[in-house]
């Protein structure tokens, strides 16, 4: 579990689940980016497992090829043109094929993918997914296809996701989709659209539904996790608007959390992705009441510098931060955080940059997910501000961060060893096979050596007697 400095240039991820006897045509199914993305890939997979597909991991056999994209970074989007110039030959083996591109790329691009890259024959942003039967058969007739609309309502709560990949253990279940927060580096926005939530009662079915298959441990998916509230439907802009009746009974995340822990008190509850905004008390009172909640929050704070929160258009101070930490360890003493960063915005001073190391070494995050910035067309910080930090200085300041998150990752790995954890078996050690894999209710990873009778989904007592900057090292409690 060391700091994630995230190669933006790594090829997606392609996963498959079990054929359906009776489908006839492959697909293949690639995503890109955020946990957003890999679930959204979830939901396709299921609109076209009912429309003829099984998945594929031979790209060479597919009759349909899908990239679920991402555009929070440049590097993404170049990686998928990358991605996309490799099928141009297999285009032309398989002049039948079709190719797509989903998600926020999508939606950010539109009709420049079918004008310029002169290969793509399909287009569809994240709320449109319902639609690809009949965009698929519009590319059939020889025609390109596009849906990129927004919607306000759309949550995909009565699909059934079909499980890709995964270990058969853990499991995303969305609950929000869409961003109201504007922040000014940020395009999700403008590529998923405005925030609404999903019933709650479909969000408890699906958790037991996960149970009953099996599951050991499921993670409430959100652009934005804690500012959940459902009210009947509809935006939450719009929540002003509610009769009072609907006032009344609405549900926010400190309450779903609680419904979702007693519906499935035998699974652990992770959650992902916060905002200090929104964060509330009541969602670590939750996590103290509950065993089954793990005592890990990511918490994304960008920078440690009111000028950059000011510029960035975060609605949360250092000082507002700060103290929410302080008062989430209070009400859960041994919780867990971790962080996103973003290095050298536009006007970053020294001084910044310093004020951001001071807040890591205040709040002593487990680990960090950390970004050079790049500018997003389409964002308003792309429109109104300079990005005026020379590369060799956000390079220099990110290694600065990224150094002191490895010593603050190597301090708090110290402070699990000597303690029991609780750690969900979660498959096999990569660099040794006779060791199991797991992470404990912080999100630490743990291995440990494998004994007889036990098995991927148990959840074993584990002792850890020593650490590595990302990794604890233990064994099996007598």
């Amino acid at each position: 579990m060391q700091e994630k400095y995230i190669d933006e240039t790594k090829q997606g991820e392609a996963f498959a689940i079990a054929e359906r006897p009776e489908n006839s045509k492959k697909l293949f199914l690639e995503s890109y980016g955020c946990q957003m993305n890999f679930s959204d890939s979830e939901i396709v997979a299921s609109i076209l497992n009912e429309q003829g597909y099984n998945t594929t991991l031979k790209v060479e056999e597919a009759d349909l090829i899908l990239l679920n994209t991402c555009s929070i970074r440049e590097k993404a989007e170049q990686t998928v043109r990358m991605r996309l110039s490799q099928f141009k030959n297999l285009k032309k083996e398989k002049p039948n094929m079709t190719v797509g591109v989903l998600g926020c790329m999508a939606e950010r691009l539109k009709t420049k993918f079918l004008e310029e890259e002169q290969l793509v024959d399909l287009v569809v942003g994240p709320d449109a997914y319902r639609d690809l039967p009949n965009l698929l058969k519009e590319t059939e007739d020889g025609r390109d296809a596009i849906n990129v609309i927004l919607s306000k309502e759309e949550t995909y709560a009565d699909i059934n996701p079909v499980r890709l990949g995964g270990n058969g253990v853990t499991a995303f279940v969305t609950i929000t989709r869409g961003c109201d927060n504007m922040c000014t580096f940020c395009v999700v926005p403008f590529t998923r659209g405005r925030e609404r939530s999903r019933d709650p009662h479909s969000i408890i079915k699906e958790c037991q539904d996960l149970l009953n298959n099996g599951y050991k441990e499921i993670t409430l998916l959100g652009q934005n996790v804690d500012s959940y509230l459902w009210y009947g439907g509809g935006p939450k802009k719009d929540f002003v608007k509610a009769s009072e009746m609907q006032k009344a009974t609405a549900v926010n995340f400190a309450q779903l959390l609680d419904l979702v822990a007693k519906a499935v008190p035998e699974m652990r509850i992770r959650f992902s992705t916060s905002n200090p905004q929104d964060m509330s008390l009541e969602v670590f009172r939750m996590i103290a009441k509950h065993d089954n909640i793990c005592k890990y929050v990511h918490l994304p704070v960008q920078s440690g510098s009111n000028n950059m929160l000011l510029a960035m258009n975060r609605q949360h101070t250092r000082e507002e931060y700060l103290d929410l930490i302080k008062k989430a360890k209070e009400i859960v003493p041994d919780i867990a955080f971790s962080q996103d960063m973003i290095i050298g915005f536009c006007n970053e001073t020294e001084q910044d940059h310093q004020d951001t190391l001071s807040l890591m070494k205040e709040v002593e995050y487990d680990y960090g997910y950390m970004f050079a910035y790049s500018e997003r067309p389409g964002t308003p910080a792309h429109k109104k501000m300079e990005d005026n930090i020379p590369a060799d200085i956000k390079q220099k300041r990110l290694a600065e961060v990224i150094a002191l998150q490895g010593e603050l990752s190597r301090k708090r790995m110290e402070s699990y060893v000597g303690r029991h954890h609780k750690v969900l078996i979660e498959g096999i050690s990569r660099k040794n096979k006779n060791q199991w894999k797991g992470r404990n209710s912080q999100n630490a990873v743990c291995v440990f050596d494998m004994l007889e009778g036990q098995k991927i989904g148990d959840i074993v007592d584990v002792f850890v007697y020593d650490n590595t900057q990302g990794t604890l090292l233990g064994r099996t409690a007598e």
